[in-house]
């Protein structure tokens, strides 16, 4: 194959970017002057922008407060973010952007929305009172990269319903939810509660459950017949709320870095803990599918706005009693849907909320309508029709080549090791100028190493080592979360035959305490915590 093909057909290269830009260009070329052409944007979501499309995936973490949100972002990331802060007590009091930064620091929400780099510029429509309570979060972090995550206020209880945020919260659920690629709403299994604004919020959720996954949270707070309640009743109100025929998946768990309380359900809380990671890992892989998905579901929505919108412009009349019957029209509109129908094959589902286009409606001015125009039609059916089906072989491609985030189980989401972040962790490597070689020759769990040894013969090892089933056993005592003995165990077995020696037991007892005590631990193990027997093996390795 030659040079000049391949530059002539760059898909041939494997290169992911390229998918993106033909999504971002067919918007540009077929949907976007249809919508500017019958106003789109002024009853449905505004346009598109190149961020929308170059974006990493975003998880949108919503829930009442004190249910373990922003908690639940530290366990993903395994690192404390600026502004975070954990309470009782409502604490995060606005939208925060956690995204990959190579310096730390914080953006606010008039400053981000005016980035083109970023996918929030159409939030400057939500005006002054929504972009003081909104900010970006930048930092360094491995899983960042992948990723973003998007931390919510807390949903007021029915205590607090008659306090105004200042700006339309729900409205601005739904621009999050249309450009994000999963929605985890918490709920704590304490306190369920059903509040107005919990049932807005879902509202607002309304037309994108396939996104939503549902969290019941501090599940091992409560004993096996309080959860099986509880988790029945939380089924019966999401029935209630959500009126589709499918059943919402509620995810079991606790999700944070410390010890689980003892529980009969434990077995059950880390299986769920692995399916729901590993939906959320698997997000990058699935993003460009995800792209597309929403495209065509706009791309519907758009035909069904133009024929709507013809269809009132063509009953109009010239002169006389315009305002009669334009008020007349919005009444009959959900006969008017059923006529575009059956006369265009539109299918139902593609039709915007009957009420809420009637509302919107009320304040537009009829006379300024377009009547249907074939060519933007055509082009729209050929979008449809030819453009995205040949897009498809190519990104089922694509996908194959693209790397998803590492495994919560390989202990990569446990997050980047960052010393310069913390204040106190036994883990940090000194770099003292007082410090000399003698220093950093010395291994810092020699001092405890007679204890560890101790527990490491009772074990019974087998010719000086112990397997990992034994290792594993042992390591479940400690009530950690299996994605943190997973990732210290990764750690610990440093010339990877899938069993620990003395000196590799000894480290991995060594990081267990630490991190029961509250420390972070490293992604990648620090050269003054290789056993000396170990350091040559690591250099020869990393030659």
């Amino acid at each position: 194959m030659s040079i000049r093909r391949l530059r002539r057909n760059p898909k041939i290269l494997g290169d992911v970017n390229m998918v993106t830009e033909d999504l971002k260009n067919l918007y540009y070329k077929r949907l976007l002057p249809i919508e500017k052409y019958y106003s789109f944007h002024h009853f449905h979501s505004p346009s598109y922008q190149d961020a929308d499309f170059d974006n990493k995936p975003m998880v949108l973490v919503m829930g009442q407060y004190s249910t373990g949100k922003t908690t639940f972002i530290r366990y993903l990331i395994e690192q404390d973010f600026p502004g975070s802060r954990v309470g009782p007590e409502p604490t995060t009091d606005c939208f925060t952007a956690v995204m990959y930064g190579e310096m730390e620091g914080i953006i606010p929400g008039n400053a981000l929305t005016a980035d083109p780099k970023k996918p929030f510029r159409n939030l400057d429509s939500f005006g002054n009172a929504f972009l003081n309570r909104f900010q970006c979060v930048q930092m360094p972090n491995q899983v960042l990269e992948s990723i973003s995550i998007i931390d919510t206020p807390g949903i007021l209880t029915a205590a607090k319903r008659k306090l105004s945020r200042g700006y339309d919260f729900p409205a601005v659920l739904r621009w999050f939810a249309e450009r994000v690629d999963r929605i985890i709403l918490l709920f704590d299994a304490h306190k369920l509660e059903f509040s107005d604004e919990l049932t807005r919020a879902f509202g607002a959720l309304s037309g994108y459950e396939d996104k939503l996954r549902v969290v019941l949270n501090k599940a091992d707070r409560v004993d096996s017949q309080q959860l099986m309640r509880v988790y029945g009743a939380l089924m019966w109100s999401l029935g209630k709320v959500f009126r589709t025929p499918e059943i919402l998946r509620v995810y079991i768990g606790s999700f944070w870095s410390e010890p689980r309380q003892v529980c009969e359900h434990y077995e059950l809380i880390e299986l769920e803990e692995e399916d729901l990671l590993a939906d959320i890992r698997n997000l990058p892989q699935n993003a460009l599918v995800r792209k597309l998905n929403d495209l065509v579901k706009r791309a519907r929505l758009v035909r069904a706005h133009a024929h709507i919108i013809s269809y009132l412009k063509q009953e109009m009349p010239t002169i006389f009693c315009k305002e009669s019957k334009k008020h007349n029209l919005i009444y009959q509109l959900p006969v008017i849907f059923t006529k575009i129908q059956q006369q265009h094959r539109v299918p139902a589902g593609d039709f915007p909320d009957c009420t809420k286009m009637q509302e919107r409606l009320l304040g537009q001015d009829f006379s300024k309508f377009k009547t249907l125009k074939p060519s933007l039609m055509a082009s729209l059916d050929k979008l449809l029709n030819t453009d995205i089906p040949k897009l498809v072989p190519l990104l089922q491609q694509q996908e194959q080549r693209k790397k998803s985030l590492h495994g919560v189980l390989d202990g990569e989401f446990l997050g980047t090791f960052r010393p310069e972040h913390y204040r106190r962790d036994p883990f940090k490597e000194l770099k003292d100028d007082d410090s000399n070689e003698k220093d950093f020759d010395e291994w810092v769990v020699e001092r405890y190493k007679p204890k560890y040894d101790e527990i490491f013969y009772n074990l019974s090892p087998n010719e000086g080592k112990l397997s990992g089933t034994k290792v594993r056993e042992w390591m479940s005592t400690t009530l950690l979360p299996k994605s943190v003995l997973a990732h210290i165990w990764r750690l610990s077995d440093i010339d990877g035959d899938g069993m620990l020696d003395n000196d590799e037991f000894a480290l991995a007892v060594h990081l267990i305490e630490g991190k029961l005590e509250g420390h972070w631990l490293p992604r990648e193990l620090p050269s003054h915590l290789v056993p000396p027997s170990k350091r040559l093996s690591t250099v020869s390795d990393e030659e």
